[in-house]
């Protein structure tokens, strides 16, 4: 499974040349295309993944540009964090929504009430009025929530994966070294 993963997003995953040939990127290559941005280490990693969900479910359109162009300050890497604003996705995105409606109105006050007269409220407001003033600010409010919570907890879960990781690997070297002496 895991190779399965790793070979999708060496595939898809953006590389220099790619925003090399960007031509509206060119007056800030030099900065994007910094070495550093681009290697795979323990704090550019996080960085990476925190800034890919922030970018991925706040921004709801030319994501992998901003999450690269956010990377600079940051010092995330640049194609995990532009990897990882494919959290939302056309299957992902409505539930990010759902659940950013429902935690948005939780934290405004607005519990819902009885059907009839959500009805009759929604008829005599209209489309525009109730998304105005009843799911614009509790969506707004919510997709900030989910954004901010789910990038400390990938940048969490990435620190974590990654000492996992390195931590294997110093066991397997070990393992190796006294099977061969």
């Amino acid at each position: 499974m895991f190779e399965r993963m790793r070979a999708w997003s060496e595939r898809n995953m953006p590389t220099r040349e790619t925003f090399e040939r960007i031509g509206w990127l060119r007056p800030i290559a030099h900065r994007i295309l910094l070495p550093e941005l681009w290697r795979f280490h323990r704090r550019s990693v996080p960085r990476g993944v925190a800034l890919g969900v922030l970018v991925g479910v706040l921004i709801p359109v030319a994501q992998t540009v901003f999450a690269a162009i956010f990377a600079l300050p940051s010092r995330a890497n640049v194609p995990v964090a532009a990897l990882t604003t494919f959290i939302t996705n056309p299957f992902t995105t409505p539930a990010i929504w759902a659940f950013s409606i429902w935690i948005g109105r939780m934290m405004l006050g607005h519990h819902g009430g009885d059907p009839a007269v959500v009805e009759g409220v929604n008829k005599a407001m209209g489309w525009s009025e109730w998304l105005l003033r009843d799911v614009g600010p509790a969506l707004g409010l919510g997709l900030v929530v989910v954004a901010v919570v789910g990038a400390v907890l990938g940048y969490l879960v990435a620190s974590i994966t990654w000492r996992m990781w390195i931590a294997h690997k110093w066991r397997h070297r070990r393992h190796e070294r006294q099977r061969n002496d």
